[in-house]
Parts: C-alpha cells; structure tokens; sequence
C-alpha cells in the first residue's frame, strides 16, 4: 500500500469508513475532497434540487491510486482561473 504523503488512513476517526469500501485501500487524505467546487471533477457527484452537489456515493478521493489525478484537476482548475501565474 502507498505510504507517505500521498495515503494514510485513519482508523480511529469515528467515521471511518465513511464511504463503503475496502478499508485497507481506504485513503483518508482528502478527507474533504478539494474538488467539491470544481463541477467537472471527474468523479460520480449527482446535483440536488437545490443544485448542491452530492459527493456521498463518490470513492475517487478516497482511492490511492487517485492522488495523481486528483492533482492533476486542481493544477488545470487553477491555470483556467489565473492563465497568467508561473
């Protein structure tokens, strides 16, 4: 299993885990996933009626293998919003 900063999991937590799964695969890292304001995650949201987003049944952020990609749609999130940067 990956180790260091790309996975740890967090089995004292109350919640874990809080989304169905192998939990010895069970990445806790983005806990709070950094993609919930970005609508093309690339993950399973649905939209509600009130147009909140419903992560609940997605596992992307809590996958290992995950953490590349995950990265990788916040680094082309960001360039959209300042072209400019770097």
């Amino acid at each position: 299993m990956p180790a260091g900063h790309r996975f740890f999991s967090n089995v004292n937590c109350r919640y874990f885990p809080c989304h169905a799964g192998d939990p010895d695969r069970f990445n806790c890292l983005f806990c709070y996933c950094p993609l919930y304001l970005i609508q093309e995650c690339g993950g399973n949201p649905r939209y509600l009626e009130n147009s909140l987003k419903d992560c609940s049944t997605c596992l992307r952020p809590h996958l290992p293998e995950a953490y590349n990609d995950i990265l990788a749609v916040l680094r082309r999130y960001l360039e959209h919003c300042n072209p400019n940067a770097g």
